[in-house]
């Protein structure tokens, strides 16, 4: 058995004077007291968007929303993708619309994919944006910061029936049908704080505006007792969420494959078992990134992270640990790394696909639920 003690190289951004030291209890009060301002700029955001939203028009189409409450990866975005699809192989004209997020592009909507042809880079709308549309084949991928105007083109330019929106939950210039939330189900809601002192976007309070949960990756299980306090709040909130008529559904990041970065060669999952390798990771939950390789028999010796979104550049891949026989990154960070910045270290991708519990069960909830509301009055002529 092979004893795994890696190490951990970060960004040194990302560390704070305010986490050590006498300065940690300042460093809590004005966090908190930062939370508190944060929450209450939350509410009042979402109170006034929703009571102006009456007034904006609608798009011609049904609205469905994929978000979170907290910072990071919880999996809205593989989910968004996988509902697209999977919406569009039932044969609806389904679209995406995503912020864009750390992509350069300044036109109000900017076309990522018609649905069969990837037209923007990730420079000019984000790398969340050409994730989606690798994992949504076959469905137009728009981005956008107002995602109402990005919900109209879609209608005008490609007769959308559904938008899906990508990390939508905050996100009220556009009404929509349905709000679902994604929770992490090993990280839960942290230390349930706002930013900054905790991850939350907002108080735990606005589910009451979702209409579906998921848990992504955890079963609200017990796993252990330090795991415990947790697992009772997730069983609690669960509970609460079912009470008052919200549905519930799982989903998991489940690993497919292992592709070279220039595309050529595939591994096998069990290549990695009781092998040493390197992480390089620029993602909202690296530690998930980890567990997830470890599961799979690797043994992690050396990580190199950066922020959610890092930016790439050459000097960010010298002088890696020459200690791993392969070093291993994600499909996000992939896009933004080129061959020839390696240097001869053998690098490989870690492909993920996100699988929806029981998802013909789910889908025939979703429809239903849309048609209710009056959003789907017809099918696509290619289902017809």
């Amino acid at each position: 058995m092979v004893r795994c003690s890696g190490r951990v190289c970060e960004d040194p951004a990302q560390r704070s004077v305010w986490s050590r030291g006498p300065l940690r209890v300042v460093g809590r009060t004005l966090l908190g007291a930062a939370a508190f301002l944060y929450g209450i700029g939350a509410r009042l955001h979402r109170v006034s968007m929703r009571a102006t939203l009456a007034g904006r028009g609608r798009p011609a189409c049904a609205v469905v929303s994929v978000g979170g409450l907290t910072v990071g990866g919880a999996g809205k975005t593989p989910l968004a993708a996988r509902l697209a699809r999977a919406l569009h192989e039932r044969g609806w004209r389904v679209a995406i619309a995503s912020r864009g997020y750390k992509g350069a592009g300044r036109e109000r909507v900017t076309v990522v994919s018609d649905g069969r042809h990837v037209v923007s880079s990730v420079a000019v709308s984000g790398d969340e944006s050409l994730l989606l549309a690798a994992h949504a084949p076959g469905v137009p991928v728009l981005v956008g910061r107002d995602r109402r105007v990005v919900a109209h083109r879609a209608v005008a330019a490609f007769d959308a029936q559904i938008v899906v929106l990508d990390d939508g939950f905050q996100h009220h210039r556009v009404a929509r049908d349905l709000d679902l939330v994604c929770i992490d189900g090993a990280s839960g809601l942290g230390n349930r704080k706002l930013l900054p002192a905790g991850p939350l976007r907002e108080p735990v309070a606005s589910l009451r505006h979702a209409d579906w949960l998921c848990l992504v990756d955890g079963d609200a299980q017990p796993r252990g007792s330090e795991r415990g306090v947790e697992d009772l709040r997730q069983r609690e909130l669960v509970a609460s969420f079912e009470e008052r008529g919200g549905q519930v559904l799982r989903g998991r990041r489940q690993p497919k494959t292992l592709v070279s970065l220039d595309r050529t060669q595939r591994r096998p999952l069990e290549w990695l078992s009781g092998r040493r390798v390197g992480l390089l990771s620029g993602v909202g939950q690296p530690g998930s990134v980890r567990r997830t390789l470890e599961s799979l028999g690797a043994c992690v010796v050396s990580e190199r992270r950066f922020r959610d979104h890092h930016a790439y550049a050459p000097d960010d891949l010298r002088d890696l640990d020459p200690g791993p026989s392969a070093w291993l990154t994600t499909e996000k960070d992939a896009l933004k790394i080129l061959p020839e910045w390696l240097g001869g270290v053998g690098f490989w991708v870690l492909t993920i696909e996100f699988e929806i519990e029981e998802e013909d069960a789910v889908l025939d909830r979703l429809e239903a639920q849309l048609r209710e509301v009056g959003r789907l009055a017809a099918r696509s002529a290619a289902s017809a």
